[in-house]
């Protein structure tokens, strides 16, 4: 499963892992935001759009890809 597909189903996104999220206030440009999901707030099972999360700074947006655990911390380390 392709990682725009998998990004859809909740399934497979869970509290912990890092993810590249679209903003609200950025779906026209497609700017992504990277961080590490709190908490899913998208009930269904699937949405076409990507399942919406809060990351734990407290930003909202749908995954638009899953980067996988602890990315966040290694590229931060990687300045």
């Amino acid at each position: 499963m392709d990682t725009r597909k998998s990004s859809q189903q909740r399934t497979a996104i869970h509290a912990g892992i890092t993810v590249d999220i679209i903003l609200k206030q950025d779906q026209r440009t497609g700017k992504r935001t990277r961080g590490t999901v709190k908490e899913i707030l998208t009930h269904s099972a699937y949405h076409p759009h990507g399942i919406k999360v809060r990351l734990e700074d407290g930003r909202v947006g749908r995954v638009a890809e899953i980067i996988g655990p602890g990315a966040a911390r290694r590229e931060e380390n990687d300045h």
